[in-house]
């Protein structure tokens, strides 16, 4: 896989996106520390950072170290908005332009010299644009590769511009702690604190064996590729979406499974009826979860057809649900996520439950929302309980 001599690659993550969004939006809130959502923490403004409160973060601990903060209650509409305005700003920078989620891409600026001038000054320009047409600050990491562009943008947090030079990128990688990597939380980073290994140099210098044994053969190899800096992957351009989903973060607090299911089921709901707003099927359901020991884990589930019927993919989700059930007890569930993927336009076949009239009755919920309200009517389960605000995982 070729990669440019050059550092071309800009990687783009707005500054504390939702709270960002409050503080432009009510000058009452800048310079203030903000938190954004009461019963888990979806944002904090670095005024409130400075105490300490960090996303996913229960509410009652965050106002707790940052008493005087200011705390709001999230508008996901806003946020998309606001999303849509800066990729529209990143489409306009450069060619090739791929989304890592609602608040940060990497844009790819290559062969753009004449045009728009040296990478560094496009990463200038961006910030400029952003922050005069969108109103948000945002901080952009420059490199050759994705991960250390990155990297790099994680450094100069926040409202920042970091370049990083060929000839000087072992010597910016390898002193920076080892959480900087890929794929390093909190257990990997004891495994490696361990055998006494706390900077990315020190990762490098271990060897591709001894880190296999460490840590396995997918994560060793990984993990010895990017502490030297060697990551190939050329910048892909934003395609049709392949995938709706929506998330929820829990919070610290221990939740008994009926709330976790509450929660589940207003997810599905959710992108179950965006997915017939995009007039697209989904064969396969993902679950997406986060642990207390903020490890990752997805789980899926690929359907004989294609379908859009609310039924059916909350049938497939709480399947995988109950299959994650050993692991969540074990290690504590802060997040849970769902998208349907392996779509498909609607023209094509889908499972039909004739029994139930499944699809009747989700295309007459879905009027009745388009026409009252998405409040207007809803599952006699979610009555009286807070399931939380829905966050996309990209851009609509």
């Amino acid at each position: 896989m070729f990669v440019s001599a050059e550092a071309t690659i800009l990687h783009a993550d707005l500054d504390a996106f939702y709270a960002s969004v409050e503080q432009r939006d009510d000058p009452r809130l800048r310079g203030r520390p903000v938190i954004v959502g009461g019963g888990v923490v979806l944002a904090a403004s670095y005024e409130a950072k400075r105490h300490g409160v960090r996303t996913a973060m229960g509410g009652r601990q965050a106002r707790r170290l940052c008493p005087r903060a200011v705390v709001v209650s999230p508008r996901m509409a806003a946020y998309s908005d606001a999303s849509k305005a800066v990729f529209s700003v990143f489409e306009r920078t450069a060619p090739f332009v791929e989304a890592l989620s609602i608040d940060e891409a990497f844009l790819d600026v290559r062969g753009l010299e004449r045009i728009s001038g040296t990478p560094t000054e496009i990463a200038a320009q961006l910030r400029v644009e952003v922050r005069e047409r969108v109103g948000l600050p945002i901080t952009v990491g420059v490199a050759r590769t994705k991960f250390l562009a990155k990297v790099a943008s994680g450094v100069a947090k926040p409202d920042g511009l970091l370049v990083v030079p060929p000839g000087a990128e072992l010597a910016f990688l390898h002193p920076l702690p080892v959480q900087r990597l890929w794929g390093v939380g909190a257990v990997t980073a004891g495994k490696l604190r361990a055998r006494g290994i706390t900077t990315v140099g020190e990762v490098a210098q271990l060897g591709e064996r001894a880190l296999i044994a460490m840590l396995g053969r997918a994560a060793g190899r990984q993990l010895h590729a990017l502490a030297l800096n060697r990551d190939p992957r050329p910048v892909q351009a934003r395609r049709r979406r392949r995938s709706i989903g929506a998330q929820r973060a829990l919070g610290w607090r221990r939740r008994a499974l009926d709330e976790v299911t509450v929660v589940l089921l207003a997810l599905v709901d959710r992108v179950a009826r965006r997915l017939r707003a995009a007039r697209r099927n989904c064969r396969t359901v993902v679950l997406r979860l986060r642990f207390e020991d903020a490890a990752r884990c997805t789980r899926s589930h690929t359907m004989a057809e294609p379908t859009t019927q609310t039924r059916m993919i909350l049938l497939v989700a709480s399947n995988l649900l109950r299959a994650s059930l050993p692991t969540i007890e074990r290690r504590g569930l802060t997040l849970i996520g769902i998208a349907p993927a392996n779509l498909s336009d609607a023209r094509a076949p889908q499972l039909v439950l004739p029994f139930d009239r499944a699809s009747d009755i989700d295309a007459t919920l879905d009027g009745v929302r388009d026409r009252f309200g998405s409040a207007a009517i809803t599952r006699a389960v979610l009555l009286g309980r807070d399931p939380g605000p829905w966050v996309p995982l990209l851009p609509d």
